[in-house]
């Protein structure tokens, strides 16, 4: 799925060739590469602070019809959290 490394969440959730499954891994992937991103530049590393958690968490949402906001991982990226709470049906 490198062929998303530059997509946007809504172009992810547009993809007629991805199950509903298959987006949500790739969304999640996206919000933890950008929790990532965040976490870096919060603790001094180079860089440009992004704005695209807020527009893939939306999209998670919208694909899973709500997400567990209320419980987050152990670590500030909440990726595992993050990933079980988009898969689960």
């Amino acid at each position: 799925m490198s062929t998303f490394a530059t997509a946007t969440p809504e172009e992810v959730l547009r993809e007629r060739h991805l199950t509903d499954e298959e987006k949500a891994d790739v969304l999640c992937r996206m919000a933890y590469d950008a929790a990532e991103l965040a976490v870096a530049v919060e603790e001094g590393m180079p860089g440009e602070d992004s704005d695209l958690q807020r527009p893939i968490l939306l999209a998670l949402d919208q694909l899973r019809r709500g997400l567990d906001v209320e419980h987050t991982g152990p670590t500030k990226q909440h990726g595992a959290r993050l990933l079980r709470a988009a898969t689960a049906s």
